[in-house]
């Protein structure tokens, strides 16, 4: 395999770079200059423009893009009439209040230039949770990813620009390797598949978010199969990478935690909880976690990899897994149902579909 330029520069800024390229060989001046190039351009912004007018079908002429306007990563106008601003990511997602700020600044342009109502549009290459996307269109942007790029760029794949070529190919292995966490032995699984696999459990099962955290310990990805309420406390079943984990929240955000009940005392009474309900049901899979913490999140029980998702040098069976994920979260419902009075629920001062992520 040759060397490819988006291999090296794989910043968001050469993406950047890329999108523009190809925004700008879109105008109609540049059809005898590489008439595939032209037309895949072409495409790429009806596509774009569709996602806020569906029957638009003007011809394209004018194409005038641009990068770091107004801190907007990409801008292109069409035609004199339409405004497109695009937020483009590849791994890292949104923040703060960017989205909104960068619609405001659009909005304001297109009323001063006599042109319609900008098309916000999220271009995503890397992966990202439903729940993230969700809060990205709630903010009036169109989720733009990385199979709706592959499916333009494939029509053109004979095209004979070098540029062209190395991003096409660029995306089409992310694609791969984002889908071969089947076929690949569970031991050797990198974030790539971790990634996949909680892609493919979004689609068989309701997961309340998955992403990745960032500690000092190096980082890993999970998923936050579960929210329920136990008592006044948050309860969940996370997936880290290797272990299913039992997981309790006492975080600020979660609830109102009462500084005469100490963290631990509540990890202790849900451990014993769940390591009676799971002796009485003879679930001798389910473990007391080698170190308890005394944090915001706890992990009061773990299931190992091996018993949830297979051993290391052997592929997953899908289907187990997901019977195994939806096994262990009906068995924290059981355990929540059959608590002790003193935990039916109270207030609580916040959930996490509405606030913020769990992130241990």
């Amino acid at each position: 395999m040759k060397p490819n330029i988006f291999d090296i520069a794989t910043k968001e800024l050469h993406q950047d770079a890329f999108i523009t390229w190809l925004l700008q060989y879109s105008d109609k001046q540049y059809e005898i200059v590489d008439p595939l190039l032209n037309k895949c351009g072409r495409e790429f912004i009806t596509k774009l423009i569709q996602t806020k007018i569906p029957d638009f079908e003007e011809e394209i002429n004018t194409v005038v893009a641009d990068r770091q306007w107004d801190n907007i990563d990409v801008r292109a106008k069409i035609n004199n009439k339409y405004l497109i601003i695009i937020e483009d990511k590849t791994v890292s997602s949104f923040h703060s209040n960017q989205l909104e700020r960068y619609q405001k600044s659009a909005t304001i342009w297109c009323v001063e230039n006599d042109y319609l109502e900008p098309i916000c549009i999220y271009l995503k290459t890397g992966n990202d949770s439903k729940r993230n996307l969700k809060k990205v269109m709630d903010k009036g942007y169109t989720v733009f990813q990385r199979q709706d790029f592959l499916a333009i760029l494939t029509k053109y794949q004979k095209c004979s620009n070098d540029i062209f070529i190395d991003f096409y190919n660029r995306l089409k292995r992310l694609e791969k390797i984002n889908n071969q966490f089947e076929q690949k032995e569970i031991g050797d699984w990198d974030g790539n598949d971790w990634q996949g696999f909680f892609q493919f459990l979004e689609r068989e099962i309701h997961l309340v978010n998955w992403h990745y955290v960032n500690n000092p310990a190096g980082g890993f990805w999970n998923a936050i199969v579960n929210w329920k309420q136990w008592g006044n406390y948050p309860a969940y079943v996370q997936i880290e990478e290797g272990k299913l984990c039992f997981k309790v929240s006492t975080h600020p955000e979660d609830i109102e935690f009462s500084s005469e009940r100490k963290r631990s005392a509540v990890r202790n009474d849900l451990h014993q909880l769940i390591m009676k309900q799971a002796e009485k049901e003879n679930l001798v899979e389910i473990e007391t976690p080698r170190k308890f913490g005394n944090g915001n999140y706890m992990t009061v029980a773990i299931v190992k990899r091996h018993n949830w998702l297979g051993k290391k040098e052997s592929t997953i069976d899908p289907k187990d897994v997901v019977n195994n994920i939806k096994k262990y979260r009906k068995f924290l419902d059981r355990v929540i149902q059959t608590s002790p009075k003193e935990y039916e629920k109270t207030e609580t001062t916040g959930e996490i579909a509405q606030g913020h992520q769990v992130i241990h």
